[in-house]
């Protein structure tokens, strides 16, 4: 098949989904052809079968705002006319499906099958918004094929739009090979000394990931034990956490490392994962921790429970139990085996539910289907 790939380029799960999916589909012979302003943050244009298309949006003086949903759209039909794209996969409901039905109406009588993934801020934050809230549902709706990344996710859906369209969970999933623990000793010693625990957090820095929490969560921990934290990402809370390691003394012990982009090779080298968040509509770093072997901490809000068996691959607490985080991870830290028997656990967890060939042969079979319905 020749699928196109409409997705955020940013630091943030949709988009690291999207592009993940894309790696996985290209890899299986097919072609991939991502579509967006700027190159996706994990792409990889050196793999066989993957193909970037820039979507320009210009400015004239009359334009307040540059429109990229049109600009979008019509680098959809452009695509889709000289690569003879099959299906379009909108990652993020705005203004990806939106585009893409406009597309799809400027293609006719050429068919271009549609196929839109819910991934969360786009139902629960965006979505919601009275303003957007009829042209999101509007989106969901003429799409042939909808999905969620989660359970919790699917429901809010359902709950917000009362859509007619079947809303289908497929969640997000990592490659067993590429996320996994680390051999033999850690590769951290440029992170932490030895004796130290390593704590990681990854994220886009947004309010919804509540940073603040995790340097509440860590100065607990490293009051106990002697510990490091690293923090990948970038977004607007950046500074106000940064400041709160200043105040609280740990400047010298909390490292920032903005986005980088070999997460895989840094992750199997911590000994927590913390997630934070308050609205976390599935989880995929969470995953992608447990699959290198490292036990989560996080709050247990949206979909995260469904990814973290709270007491087994790692320990779930209400929104705001920064106290409670805390002593669950000093306790697993100071007991070997429950940590080796949690990061085992995180491991088959991982490997057992979200394994990339599984979830990779739904996504084809969902494209081949609507492919059937719409005589493609």
């Amino acid at each position: 098949m020749k699928i196109g790939i409409a997705c955020y380029p940013t630091f943030g799960g949709s988009g690291v989904v999207a592009t993940e999916l894309g790696h996985e589909l290209a890899s299986r012979g097919h072609d991939v052809h991502f579509i967006s302003y700027a190159l996706p943050s994990r792409l990889n244009l050196f793999q066989r079968g993957v193909s970037y298309h820039e979507v320009a949006v210009p400015t004239y003086p009359l334009f307040n705002y540059p429109p990229y949903d049109l600009a979008l759209a019509t680098r959809i039909v452009d695509v889709a006319l000289h690569e003879g794209l099959d299906v379009l996969h909108a990652h993020y409901a705005l203004p990806h499906a939106i585009s893409a039905h406009l597309a799809r109406e400027m293609l006719l009588p050429r068919r271009l099958a549609v196929v839109t993934t819910l991934h969360g801020t786009d139902v629960t934050i965006v979505g919601q918004d009275r303003s957007y809230l009829p042209i999101t549902r509007f989106g969901i709706e003429r799409s042939d094929a909808v999905t969620a990344v989660s359970e919790y996710l699917a429901r809010v859906t359902r709950e917000v739009f009362d859509p007619v369209k079947e809303i289908e969970v497929l969640p997000n999933f990592i490659d067993p090979e590429r996320w996994r623990p680390a051999e033999g000793s850690r590769r951290r010693s440029c992170f932490a000394k030895e004796g130290e625990r390593l704590l990681l957090h990854v994220s886009n820095f947004r309010p919804v990931k509540r940073v603040l929490d995790v340097v509440e969560v860590f100065d607990r921990v490293r009051r106990e034990l002697p510990a490091r934290l690293l923090m990948i990402g970038d977004g607007p809370d950046r500074p106000a956490a940064e400041e709160l390691c200043r105040a609280r003394g740990l400047a010298g012990i909390v490292h920032f490392l903005g986005n980088t982009p070999a997460v895989e090779e840094v992750m199997p080298t911590a000994d927590l994962y913390v997630l934070t968040t308050d609205m976390e509509s599935f989880g995929l770093s969470a995953l992608e921790a447990q699959a290198s072997g490292v036990p989560v901490l996080g709050y247990r809000a949206g979909g995260l429970p469904e990814v973290i068996e709270s007491g087994t691959t790692g320990f779930l607490r209400p929104v705001g139990d920064v106290a409670g985080l805390a002593a669950d991870g000093v306790a697993l830290l100071r007991d070997e085996r429950a940590y080796r028997e949690a990061s085992r656990a995180a491991r088959a967890r991982a490997v057992g539910l979200f394994d990339a060939d599984t979830i990779v042969e739904r996504y084809l079979a969902l494209y081949e289907r609507v492919l059937a319905e719409s005589g493609g």
